[in-house]
Order: structure tokens, then C-alpha cells, then sequence
């Protein structure tokens, strides 16, 4: 089987077909809705409208989001925005949608984009427009205080939104699909990308904290941190086969999701005894292995990295595990469990049973 190579890592073809065809396990329904300018920007500030933890944050420039505000004032059709209901936090994620609606709340609140530094904010003219246009330069307190009929006409102008809401099983469990499927950017989310921004919380926010970790960075390999986000996965991917392995099903995507769905609000005794479980066993693993101890002939082999960062974790370090460690690499079974389909669950089973058998027995 051939293997293929993605910054450092070792990304197994199988693997990454399993990821991709999930199997749809609950039932949504999804209804329009239809929100004035200024009803959308009160639900945003009063927090029933999120844009959930998202690493590319906004990144129109002022000539896009300008054209956009011209749009609603010239009464052209603007693409709607797509809602998740979430009952348990009685508020709305945005899912699709959030260059849209973020130019809204800046133009109605007066500045472009979020405060420097230094606490400045660029104030927010509507730019690039023809200079013919009664818009042209304008703010929207120029609108407002000239009280011309487009202040109004603005504020009334409707986007629409289509609400999406889980029925059964009750949760969430299908969001991670739906945004996989809708974001539209330039380039497609994958994997932890989408996760960062649909299980916001405090479990991600201490993985995001614990990529950072400096002996972590030396097992991965690298000292900056991947740009999709594949380093923090490979963490979380440990977190859940240390609590969860005994339950482990493909796919793994659902795997990792479903837990980090279920740890999403975790608490702050938790976090910290999870954070220290973490980086002491990544201290052990460098005491013990060296850098980079994962990567078996190229990158970091992330089958490899599973079963036997997780094995260590939960049994412990024998004095002798250099030479331990040798010898599994030498097993044809390990082998092929860590270059082969790596996914399925026999296959899972198998080299968390071996590197148990080479490294603790």
C-alpha cells in the first residue's frame, strides 16, 4: 500500500478513505427563518447567535465586506446563513454564514474587523464602491444621522437563515456532518478544523493549550504548529483511546468527535488532571525514547503514535523500553498493523495488544 505524506506525517490512504464515509446515525429537520439586520446583531450581542472557536476567524478585507452592506442597501439578494439549534446551551451556531453575519455586526457597530493590540479599531467605511454612490464612504452613523431612508432600509433588511435542529438522538451528534458538508470557504475544513469550531468548550480549549507543550513538539516533530490542525488531533485521538478504546468503532473521525463531543464541557478538575497525565507522559516518552520516537520510516506514523503513546500511558515505563521498543519495530504483525488499515477495529485491537506485549508484559 502506498503512503502518503502530509507535512510530517504519515497519513495511511485507508485510514483516511474510512473518514470520509461516515455512517448517518440521527435525524434533523431544517426550517427557514427569516431575521432583520438589527434583529440579527441584538441576538449576536445578547449571545443566542454564536460563531463558535473558529481558527480562521474573519478574513474579508473591507472591499468584500463593503459590497456585501451595499448589497442589502440596493435590495440585491444575498446568500443565506445556516443555523444550528443547540437546546442544551439555548443557542444558535453558526455554521455557514459567518463573514456575513460578522459584517453586519461590525458595519452596525461602526468599526471593520476586531481591536489591534493596541486596542484600535479601523472604523468602518463602506470602500471600493463606485464614487457615484449615495454609499460611497459612508458609515452607519452617517446613514443614521443624515436619516436618510437607506438607515432604515438597512436595519429592516432581511437575511435568511436556515435553522437546523436535531431531533433524534437528542444532542448534537450530527453537527460535525452538516458543517463538513456546508462550509464553503476557499479552502475545505477537515478533521480538527471542524471540531474546533463545533465542540468550542473547555476540552478544546485545554488541547489547543496542550499543543503548545514543549515535549510534545519534539515528539511530533516540529516546532510550529500544523496549519490544519493535525497535531492537536493526535491529542485528542489519545485522550480518546485512553478513556474510550474499550469502545472504539470506525469510524475513527466519529470516534474522536462523538468524545469530544462528550468531554466538550469538561471541568476544571478534569482538565488538569488531564492535562498532567498528558505531559508527563510525553516527558517520560522523550526520557525514555528520544524525540521523535514515532517516526518509524518517514513522518510521524499516527497508528504507530496510538497504541503506543496510549499503551505507556496507561500501564507505565519499563527501565529496558529502548530495547523493548526495538523489538516491536521488528514485529510483522505491528508492522502491518501500523502501515496497513489502520482503522478497523481488529486491526486497532491488535497493535494496542502487541505494543502492551513488547512494552509492559
Amino acid at each position: 500500500m502506498d503512503i502518503e505524506y502530509n507535512e510530517g506525517l504519515e497519513v495511511l490512504q485507508s485510514e483516511d478513505a474510512d473518514l470520509e464515509t461516515p455512517p448517518a446515525s440521527y435525524e434533523v429537520i431544517t426550517y427557514p427563518a427569516d431575521f432583520t439586520l438589527e434583529g440579527l446583531v441584538s441576538k449576536f450581542k445578547k449571545g443566542s447567535m454564536t460563531v463558535p472557536g473558529f481558527q480562521r476567524n474573519f478574513v474579508w478585507n473591507i472591499k468584500q465586506a463593503s459590497r456585501l452592506i451595499e448589497s442589502f442597501l440596493l435590495g440585491l439578494p444575498v446568500p443565506a446563513i445556516f443555523l444550528f439549534t443547540d437546546d442544551a446551551k439555548n443557542e444558535q451556531l453558526v455554521i455557514d454564514g459567518q463573514q456575513r453575519l460578522m459584517t453586519v455586526v461590525y458595519f452596525l457597530d461602526g468599526y471593520f474587523g476586531e481591536p489591534d493590540t493596541n486596542g484600535r479599531r479601523k472604523v468602518f467605511k463602506l470602500t471600493g464602491l463606485n464614487e457615484d454612490s449615495p454609499y460611497f464612504n459612508k458609515t452607519y452613523q452617517d446613514l443614521e444621522e443624515t436619516n436618510t431612508p437607506a438607515f432604515n432600509k438597512l436595519n429592516d433588511s432581511v437575511l435568511r437563515a436556515f435553522v437546523i435542529k436535531q431531533i433524534t438522538p437528542n444532542g448534537n451528534t450530527s453537527v460535525y456532518h452538516i458543517f463538513e458538508r456546508l462550509n464553503t470557504g476557499g479552502t475545505q475544513l477537515v478533521g480538527q478544523e471542524i471540531r474546533n469550531c463545533v465542540y468550542h468548550g473547555a476540552f478544546n480549549d485545554l488541547l489547543c493549550k496542550l499543543n503548545s507543550y514543549r515535549n510534545w513538539r519534539k515528539i511530533f516533530g516540529n516546532e510550529v504548529p500544523h496549519r490544519r490542525q493535525k497535531d492537536v488531533e493526535l491529542i485528542l485521538r489519545f485522550f480518546a483511546f485512553y478513556e474510550d478504546g474499550e469502545n472504539y468503532a470506525r469510524p475513527i473521525k466519529d470516534f474522536m468527535s462523538n468524545f469530544m463531543c462528550k468531554m466538550q464541557d469538561v471541568s476544571e478538575e478534569t482538565s488538569i488532571e488531564l492535562e498532567l497525565l498528558f505531559t508527563s507522559t510525553c516527558d517520560k516518552v522523550i526520557e525514555h525514547l528520544g524525540e521523535k520516537p514515532f517516526h518509524i520510516w518517514s513522518g510521524l506514523n499516527v497508528a504507530a503514535y496510538d497504541s503506543i503513546f496510549t499503551t505507556l500511558a496507561i500501564n507505565g515505563f519499563s527501565s529496558n523500553l529502548q530495547e523493548r521498543y526495538a523489538e516491536l519495530k521488528l514485529d510483522e504483525d505491528f508492522i502491518k498493523g501500523v502501515r496497513g488499515a489502520t482503522a478497523d477495529e481488529a486491526i486497532v485491537e491488535l497493535r494496542m495488544l502487541l505494543a502492551k506485549k513488547y512494552l509492559v508484559d
